[in-house]
């Protein structure tokens, strides 16, 4: 995954651009502060760190049908849009919804299937993505940051993309100083990735990233090995390195039938990789399908995730 990763960052610094959107037309961002999803509600999003925070989020990879033959997403592809605003936004960026202002741009992100070829087609996908996300992300600054600290939220490619991201903008750049927090989960970072923006392993630490990847019972024999052995994995419970967590610990899973539950599993912490195991019932026959649990990385910690940015938010405003 390292070599994944620096093949991409080095092929974006050869030179390797499309003509990106136009972010200056709001229809090409999924959320902005103006353009709030109707399933959100305003009243509840009042609060002092909302007024001085920013968070930027990155959805996941939502073209995963190998019968589609298409590299990258299209905008005029509606289902897909909606996908993202449906799926992606309400069960992973709500996670951040109380914590800033949210920006969260659409792009014309890869197929599934570049992770495959990531030596060929693949990572041109990837970085064809990747201009939309550096578009979006300087309009937002140019626009509308004003100097604001932000969070950074993306999962599996939107952690891939934030990763260019960070080594473009931000690592060893004045911009970190305005850095709370990166959330990137589910992609399989090195806790050295970046230079000047520390894996963080305590739970107030602040100007840093945090990232983990979510196994069912026991670490996955296909892509455990290949994607997060010996990669940087915090507790999502504790967000620090404890090995386990008991159920009384955890905080919300957000279902798909838009609930939050706590006190649902328990956690077991092992290299690279975090155990999610004795889910009680009866979300135990609803994860037991799945090998492992890439697609919860956000939303089986959602609370957990909502409740410690809230806290890196408080502790970094505090310092200012």
């Amino acid at each position: 995954m390292r070599s994944l990763l620096i093949c991409i960052a080095c092929i974006y610094s050869s030179g390797c651009l499309s003509q990106p959107l136009d972010f200056q037309d709001s229809e090409n961002w999924l959320v902005l502060p103006e353009k709030k999803p109707s399933f959100v509600d305003a009243n509840a999003l009042d609060s002092t760190w909302i007024r001085a925070v920013d968070v930027f989020y990155v959805f996941p990879t939502l073209l995963i049908d190998y019968t589609d033959p298409r590299w990258n997403a299209e905008m005029t592809d509606i289902d897909w849009k909606q996908e993202a605003l449906d799926k992606a936004f309400r069960f992973q960026g709500s996670a951040w919804l109380e914590c800033g202002r949210m920006f969260a741009p659409y792009y014309r992100q890869a197929h599934l299937k570049a992770y495959d070829s990531i030596q060929g087609r693949g990572r041109e996908a990837l970085l064809f993505a990747y201009e939309d996300i550096r578009a979006s992300f300087t309009e937002y600054l140019e626009k509308y940051n004003e100097g604001r600290p932000f969070v950074l939220a993306g999962h599996s490619q939107g952690c891939t993309q934030l990763m260019l991201l960070i080594k473009e903008f931000i690592d060893d750049k004045p911009l970190s100083k305005q850095l709370i927090a990166a959330y990137m989960p589910g992609i399989g970072l090195d806790s050295n990735e970046f230079h000047s923006i520390p894996f963080m392993t305590h739970a107030n630490q602040v100007g840093g990233f945090v990232t983990w990847n979510t196994m069912n019972n026991q670490a996955d024999n296909d892509l455990y090995p290949l994607w997060y052995k010996g990669k940087a994995c915090i507790n999502p419970i504790t967000w620090d390195l404890s090995k386990s967590t008991t159920r009384s610990m955890h905080q919300g899973f957000y279902y798909t039938n838009r609930k939050c539950y706590t006190h649902v599993f328990e956690t077991e912490l092992i290299d690279g990789a975090v155990c999610v195991r004795n889910f009680r019932l009866p979300f135990k026959w609803a994860v037991k399908k799945y090998k492992n649990l890439h697609i919860g990385d956000v939303n089986l910690f959602w609370k957990d995730i909502a409740l410690n940015c809230k806290g890196r938010i408080k502790v970094y405003l505090a310092a200012i």
